[in-house]
């Protein structure tokens, strides 16, 4: 097997026969000498005593794609999440601390809940920090204590009892905070934004030469996170913003020419609006960012909604509230940011919904009652829901094995199904986005008989990245498919 050095970010490249690759995450080893190890405790853990083959195998690792062909190469994998046989840090040295950062999210207490409990139950660990507020809490607010009876319900109520800011971060404030406090597992929940912080707090901790571990718990309610199979929060979210949709559509079919309009979460991908839709069944059309529309003229949204009306007598319309941007008169575009960076979005339920009032009023063909729903923040705010409670509890327990390893500068993530150590490099490169070239969403199209949309030259859209075949409707309605190689099976 060959190594190699990655980027900045430090990744460990292991290639191997047949075309293997191992993506690895650093390891406190890689620039601390002569670390002592220690037994695990889980060797002595009543729990744990009937479970066989518990300790992960040092040579154990998931691949990225399941799918593959028989005379291509094995392709990148990942080293697989779980306890080892010895760890670095004595029971009685860790001293760890907890913050969450950005956006709420369903699970952050869960989450939180969790790593405590995995620290103390499994390991031992007595000494462990919530930060409050964010990244600023580190050197601007004060900290709070957190033991198994404090975060023992904490998981039946939304938000994060850490409290949560975007933007604040001042790496060398927050390292100094890290070093004075005498804190060695640093867990950071968080978005892309936040994973890209914790990068670079790793590395000034390597750069110190610190023996202090990073792990990052990614979270993303829009499920915008490459890599991983999904993220936490988002099951939880499809299933809440049934409630919203169920509104929209007895609003609607309760009156003639109903519509009811939904706007999802959804900055720059649709995952939420497109698995809302096909769970609900009651959509009638669903706009996301990945699939361009319009509103004038023939094959447009108009033309669409004038036909369904005529069909059903009602209609249901989901958007994601990053879908349609660029059709918001430009008179009220706006280049402003949040403080994590992101552009503030105009809000595009409320303009479409006015732009479909206006155009039935003008052309005076029928009457139409709209409603409009934003349930944006009810959906944020809610607790996760069973699935999503498991996906948290075994993200923070794979978290803490990875920090109690020695691994550092890693976040954690399901890959086909498995659970994963992930560089952080590798889940802060781009965003996840709905591929509207592959198979899920023509099923999509298919429940709900819209049209795409799109305007295709020869009737192929070309898929631009290397994902599932192509299933995109021309002008004349016919579907066409156009078969690529490597197909990944997770976004199948």
């Amino acid at each position: 097997m060959g190594l190699s050095s990655g980027d900045g970010t430090r990744m460990k490249v292991v290639t191997g026969d047949a075309g293997y690759v191992l993506e690895d995450v650093p390891h406190l080893s890689d620039y601390i000498a002569d670390l002592p190890t220690y037994p695990n405790p889980l060797r002595s853990n009543p729990a744990y005593a009937v479970v066989k083959q518990y300790f992960v195998h040092v040579d154990d690792t998931v691949p990225q794609k399941v799918v593959v062909h028989k005379d291509g190469p094995r392709g990148i994998h990942f080293r697989r999440a779980g306890p080892r046989q010895q760890v670095y840090f004595e029971t009685d040295e860790v001293h760890a601390c907890i913050v969450t950062c950005g956006g709420l999210c369903p699970g952050l207490n869960t989450v939180i809940r969790e790593i405590v409990c995995g620290l103390n139950y499994m390991y031992g660990v007595t000494k462990i920090l919530g930060i409050d507020g964010g990244y600023r809490g580190f050197y601007s607010k004060n900290t709070i204590t957190l033991n198994p009876k404090v975060v023992n319900d904490i998981h039946k109520r939304g938000g994060t009892i850490l409290g949560t800011s975007r933007g604040g971060h001042d790496t060398m404030k927050i390292v100094d905070s890290i070093q004075d406090r005498g804190i060695n597992q640093v867990y950071i929940i968080g978005g892309d934004g936040t994973q890209k912080g914790a990068s670079v707090i790793y590395e000034e901790i390597r750069q110190r030469g610190l023996k202090v571990a990073v792990a990052g718990i990614p979270k993303t309610i829009d499920n915008d996170i490459p890599v991983i199979d999904k993220s936490f929060g988002f099951d939880t979210a499809v299933e809440e913003a049934q409630r919203a949709i169920n509104a929209a559509h007895v609003e609607a079919e309760s009156v003639e020419n109903g519509i009811g309009v939904v706007k999802l979460m959804g900055r720059y991908s649709g995952f939420i609006a497109m698995y809302a839709t096909l769970a609900s069944r009651d959509v009638d059309c669903c706009l996301i960012p990945e699939s361009p529309f319009f509103l004038e003229g023939k094959g447009g949204l108009y033309e669409f909604i004038e036909k369904r009306l005529k069909e059903n007598g009602h209609m249901v319309i989901v958007i994601a509230e990053g879908a349609g941007q660029d059709l918001v008169a430009e008179s009220l575009q706006s280049n402003q940011q949040d403080a994590s960076g992101n552009r503030l979005l105009q809000d595009v339920g409320l303009w479409i919904s006015h732009k479909i009032r206006d155009h039935f009023a003008r052309q005076q063909k029928m009457g139409i009652t709209l409603k409009y729903i934003d349930p944006t923040y009810m959906i944020r705010a809610v607790p996760s829901n069973a699935s999503d409670n498991v996906n948290c509890t075994l993200l923070a327990q794979s978290a803490v094995h990875g920090a109690m390893a020695g691994f550092t500068g890693f976040t954690v993530g399901l890959v086909n199904t498995r659970h994963t150590y992930i560089p952080f490099n590798r889940v802060t490169e781009r965003q996840n986005k709905v591929v509207i070239t592959d198979r899920m969403w023509a099923r999509l199209l298919s429940s709900t008989n819209q049209p795409s949309f799109l305007v295709l030259k020869d009737g192929v859209e070309e898929a631009k990245e290397e994902e599932e075949p192509s299933f995109l409707r021309s002008k004349n309605g016919v579907e066409e498919a156009k078969e690529k190689k490597g197909l990944d099976v997770r976004e199948a």
